[in-house]
């Protein structure tokens, strides 16, 4: 492994101390880019900064070039300033030199570290740190690995960004969209303009036999180029064809599916390869979750939403007839390989509700995804037919690396972050469960919904769920929540997943890239969607 490394994320996060101890641990050069700039400067960052911020910023843009040069060559281990990432296109220089790795801590553990140490004139207050870092965050989000440092000691740090690091050195770097942390369970997330080939399945060296598991629709058309591509998956493979549709993730499929393997002759050594949507996901997910105890298994996903959101992150689900998602576990896949060609039998109305989760993620994270995503309307609200344009591939690159940050930071859901993911769901569940809509569809209306509620209680702009309304209806999608918010539907608000006795976690939107869990009450999210007018 020879990647150069770029450390990015607030000030006071470690990025310097880990820096050099990660450096000592590969056997590599370090480079503090402060350090670098105070150097041919003359003068102390901390006083480049209060004497000019601007012309700092030349100055770090310039240094920062130079060392993206000499990382080409690998080797090299960068830590940069606090808001390195956030200015011009230094992010993208980064990302195209080596492994951008951010390193996350609470901002009450960036105060405890910064006392003391050097001066920093640009954390100010609690309230002023705390914009900045909202003002920062989407350019942390554009790393390839998120490393949370709070608790950690520093060698558990540099263990984590060493295991991301070697989990993603196969996949070639402009391919490279993101890498889940999870120390040893790390893997990377792949998003290519061309179709597969046989690094995919480097992911399952030494597999004693490889099943595929496919989605009908999708074997019609992709399974005899996809065993030519790959010949892993050749004559020696078991193909297994799962009916399309929401009813294949049941008890009576999953348990079919296990005797058709292992009838099949697979054994504890064996791996799956999961291609299709988000129903062949969960449903292989959870096969390879509970197989044997356990089988490694890649996901070749083919909708806008299993590339950018379902496939990625662990989680498996069966339906019961109490609900979606019920049974289930959380099972990390080895590699999640996303291959654009695969989206042109897409029909579009998929195409469409897969702008739907598009748009989800341009809200919640800003930092030009939500233009980026309004940028490609067109091939959204498109035929059948219309050709899959390449720039779709930076649209999936940077939503798919969204949800790779938040598992990294909260794999299991334990400290919020995950439930940042909800945003729009818990309308759009509501209301895909009542009137059957495709998911993607029913989580725009929630978009809108969500919009509506938040101004409703103080917490966003009044023209907001109009800007949203009139994108989503650029990408062909239904965006007047009030004609299906009908009695049922928001009585169904009353049994969503997130609620807590009278009250139910609700993603709200402050603005573009600015969003957040907070507690209300079933009741009065009823009445706000009863009044509101039209969008």
């Amino acid at each position: 492994m020879t990647r150069s490394i770029f450390l990015i994320g607030f000030m006071a996060v470690g990025k310097t101390t880990v820096g050099r101890a990660l450096a000592d641990h590969l056997g590599w050069r370090f480079v503090d880019l402060d350090d670098v700039i105070a150097a041919a400067a003359g003068a102390p960052v901390a006083g480049l900064v209060a004497a000019d911020e601007p012309d700092f910023r030349r100055r770090e843009r310039a240094a920062l070039a130079a060392l993206c040069a000499q990382a080409a060559a690998g080797g090299l281990v960068v830590a940069t300033g606090g808001g390195c990432a956030a200015h011009a296109d230094n992010v993208e220089h980064m990302r195209a030199a080596g492994l951008v790795v951010a390193l996350t801590a609470e901002l009450a553990e960036v105060r405890r570290r910064a006392a003391g140490g050097p001066a920093r004139p640009l954390l100010g207050d609690d309230a002023g740190a705390a914009a900045l870092l909202a003002a920062r965050l989407p350019a942390y989000r554009r790393a390839h690995a998120t490393v949370p440092t709070d608790g950690a000691t520093v060698a558990e740090v540099v263990g984590a960004i060493a295991a991301a690091a070697a989990a993603s050195a196969a996949v070639p770097l402009p391919e490279l969209a993101a890498t889940v942390a999870l120390g040893a369970r790390s893997y990377p997330v792949r998003v290519s303009p061309a179709l597969p080939d046989a690094g995919v399945l480097a992911a399952l060296a030494g597999a004693s036999r490889i099943a595929v598991v496919i989605d009908g629709n999708v074997a019609a058309r992709w399974s005899a180029p996809l065993a030519a591509a790959l010949p892993g998956l050749g004559p020696s493979a078991a193909w297994h064809v799962v009916a399309p549709g929401e009813a294949s993730k049941s008890i009576a499929s999953y348990q079919a599916l296990c005797d058709a393997l292992v009838a099949a002759g697979l054994d504890r050594g064996s791996a799956l390869v999961a291609i299709g949507g988000g129903v062949v996901g969960d449903l292989a997910g959870f096969v390879a979750a509970t197989l044997f105890r356990g089988v490694p298994v890649v996901h070749l996903p083919t909708t806008i939403v299993a590339m950018t959101d379902s496939a990625i992150g662990g989680k498996t689900g069966l339906d019961l007839a109490a609900g979606k998602n019920l049974v289930g576990a959380f099972w990390q896949p080895r590699l999640v390989s996303a291959h654009l060609p695969l989206l042109a039998t897409l029909p579009a109305h998929e195409r469409r509700a897969g702008f739907g989760e598009l748009w989800k993620y341009g809200l919640l994270t800003g930092g030009g995804l939500w233009d980026l995503v309004a940028a490609h309307a067109g091939w959204a609200a498109g035929a059948d037919d219309a050709p899959v344009p390449t720039s779709l591939t930076e649209v999936i690159t940077r939503a798919a690396a969204s949800k790779a940050w938040v598992v990294s930071v909260d794999e299991r859901e334990q400290t919020g972050q995950r439930l940042l993911l909800n945003l729009g769901h818990t309308v759009g569940h509501a209301i895909e469960a009542e009137h059957g809509l495709a998911h993607g569809e029913a989580v725009g209306l929630g978009l809108v919904a969500a919009c509506v509620v938040s101004h409703a209680l103080g917490l966003a702009p009044a023209d907001l769920a109009g800007e949203v309304a009139a994108r989503l209806r650029t990408t062909g999608l239904a965006a007047d929540p009030r004609a299906y918010l009908n009695e049922p539907a928001l009585a169904r608000l009353g049994v969503d997943k997130k609620r807590a006795g009278s009250r139910v976690r609700f993603v709200a939107v402050h603005d573009v890239g600015r969003c957040a869990p907070i507690d209300v009450e079933v009741d009065e999210l009823r009445r706000i969607l009863r009044s509101h007018p039209a969008v």
